[in-house]
């Protein structure tokens, strides 16, 4: 049975088995529909795992909301659409917690909530576009008896990131900055109070877990995958600079946005179907992740995007 994993050399991707066919950006680029089509046809997938996208972090979805829109759009659309085409059995597409609304009536955020406000205004471009690929996928489960659903995983961090100083999310960002500021003795700047909640999970996790559901998981239904363990921003800060043993000055920008206050989940689905999986800390992630860079730092992704203009 092939099963093909897009963004393969990401975040996630780079962690699931090495059976899985992985195809990065660099194999196909999936905003074109005919590449997405040419990438079906020399690997004729019977399963898919949909995780490559156009991500960033808060200063850069604020910056290029339209970009994120349509390239994230275009490739939801190319890759679902050509699962179907090409009698894919069995397609997991990967969701963000992000596109959830903004003014959350009700806490812990569950799937049956994604479509009863608008997003941050933050990210809606790349929150809506998102929110497109489950409409999607709803539909072709309707029309045509298929048997894809969405995961939608917390913030994820770990090895293999991009921890690009504009373009990163909040954990590969504060790495690479803590890395800069210790060894080149400069403040290290945070943008915000450090208030804000988060809830984190190692990415070694999410491809356990999404692998575990491709296997077992038999309905369409969007499953959160989450600990459901908040921290703040601060909080991971303190973490990082024990970790790196800094010794110079935190700084908080308090002029720049913390972005939504907080987001939590519900996760009992996955915890109703694999009560006896085990999370990886927060800590012992870090630690972790701060050693690979550290050991990477030369060949680490760090790169910005380039953005149609």
């Amino acid at each position: 049975m092939n099963t093909l994993v897009t963004g393969g050399n990401g975040l996630v991707g780079s962690h699931f088995n090495e059976d899985f066919i992985k195809v990065s950006s660099k194999d196909y680029d999936l905003i074109s529909n005919e590449k997405t089509k040419e990438m079906f046809e020399t690997h004729t997938p019977d399963r898919v795992i949909h995780a490559a996208a156009r991500v960033g972090g808060l200063g850069s979805n604020i910056k290029y909301k339209s970009d994120y829109f349509y390239e994230n759009v275009c490739i939801n659309a190319n890759v679902i659409e050509n699962s179907r085409l090409y009698n894919v059995d069995k397609l997991v597409c990967f969701l963000t917690t992000c596109i959830f609304p903004h003014n959350q009536v009700s806490y812990p955020i569950r799937p049956q909530y994604l479509h009863d406000g608008p997003p941050h205004e933050s990210n809606f471009g790349y929150a809506y576009a998102k929110r497109m690929a489950e409409v999607q996928i709803r539909a072709i489960n309707e029309q045509y008896d298929k048997n894809y659903f969405c995961v939608i995983p917390t913030n994820i961090f770990g090895p293999h990131d991009n921890f690009s100083l504009e373009h990163g999310h909040v954990i590969p960002m504060l790495i690479h900055k803590m890395y800069i500021s210790k060894n080149f003795n400069r403040d290290f700047e945070v943008w915000g109070t450090g208030k804000p909640l988060r809830e984190f999970i190692f990415a070694k996790d999410v491809a356990k877990l999404t692998e575990k559901l491709l296997d077992e998981y038999n309905e369409t239904d969007s499953v959160i995958l989450s600990t459901s363990n908040e921290f703040t921003i601060k909080e991971v800060v303190d973490i990082l600079v024990d970790i790196f043993k800094f010794k110079g000055k935190v700084v908080w920008n308090k002029e720049k946005p913390d972005g939504q206050y907080r987001k939590p989940t519900d996760n009992s689905k996955i915890l109703e179907l694999f009560p006896d999986f085990k999370f990886t800390g927060l800590r012992d992630g870090l630690e972790e992740t701060v050693e690979w860079f550290n050991k990477n730092y030369g060949s680490a992704r760090k790169q910005s995007i380039n953005y149609r203009h």
